[in-house]
């Protein structure tokens, strides 16, 4: 842990943008209009506003920006409530970069990999998948299964369609749960189109969602042939001081925010089952 970690830095708020009804992204820079810290895919920052609170919030864009960093912010408390009112130019206190990233260079290099999300559970995913995007050539196939509630609760839709859609070797698969007009895609849930899609068992995974989601889409890419071994997610949600102090993160002898927030389930086997 370096010492500037721990100290918060102001970000000045540059960009606002309305992802869905209850989430936005803000992208932020330095006072001096540069980009504040490094990070690797899967880090997080904690996001702290004097007076009001703070929350531990997924750095969402990809380290190979060097301009300035995102975050995706959805609305559900009092933090993320202040941070909604927020308009371009408004001061945040930023401090990190906290947790281990995503394997990129490891695990995942060369790899045919498969990215699932359900909701805001695509903005931890984004940074991995626009790095992947950034550094091509040092990965096979990539595939993408993203699901919400509705049409209108997709974040980061335009991009998905504009860029990812239009990308060699790389596959979307969109769905929503229910059927509503105007939309022609997939009508699921996510575990479902994920087995209906029979992935090939030699991609290494990814799953970042509400748990009931994570837990169907494990069981069914096990039931496909997938190994723990082979399937990573991200805890970041459990995070809280982000230095291994307050001991609020911890699952048996392992604190999310020190050795975490990404683990394979082969390592979260090992854990007690509280998480």
């Amino acid at each position: 842990m370096r010492k500037e970690e721990l100290i918060p830095q102001v970000g000045v708020v540059t960009d606002i943008r309305q992802e869905t009804g209850d989430v936005k992204t803000f992208r932020v820079v330095g006072t001096d209009g540069k980009k504040l810290f490094e990070h690797i895919p899967g880090q997080c920052a904690m996001l702290s506003v004097p007076g009001v609170g703070e929350a531990m919030i997924s750095i969402t864009s990809s380290p190979t920006i060097k301009e300035y960093m995102e975050f995706a912010v959805k609305k559900v408390g009092v933090l993320t409530s202040w941070l909604h009112g927020m308009e371009v130019g408004q001061e945040i206190l930023i401090r990190g970069p906290y947790g281990n990233g995503f394997p990129v260079e490891s695990t995942f290099r060369g790899k045919d990999l498969l990215f699932i999300a359900g909701g805001i559970g695509l903005a931890p995913l984004h940074s991995v998948i626009n790095y992947c995007r950034a550094n091509r050539a040092n990965y096979g196939h990539i595939d993408v299964v993203y699901g919400s509630r509705t049409k209108e609760d997709l974040v980061d839709l335009a991009e998905m369609q504009d860029e990812w859609m239009n990308e060699k070797d790389m596959n979307v698969y969109l769905t929503i749960d229910r059927e509503e007009e105007g939309w022609d895609g997939h009508v699921g849930f996510v575990p479902n189109y994920v087995k209906e899609l029979q992935f090939p068992t030699t991609e290494t995974a990814v799953i970042c969602g509400p748990p009931v989601m994570i837990h169907f889409t494990l069981q069914g890419l096990k039931s496909l042939g997938f190994k723990d071994s082979q399937v990573f997610t991200t805890m970041e949600m459990r995070m809280k001081c982000g230095i291994g102090k307050c001991g609020r993160c911890n699952i048996g002898d392992k604190y999310v925010c020190k050795d975490g927030p990404v683990f394979s389930f082969d390592q979260l086997g090992e854990l007690p089952d509280e998480y």
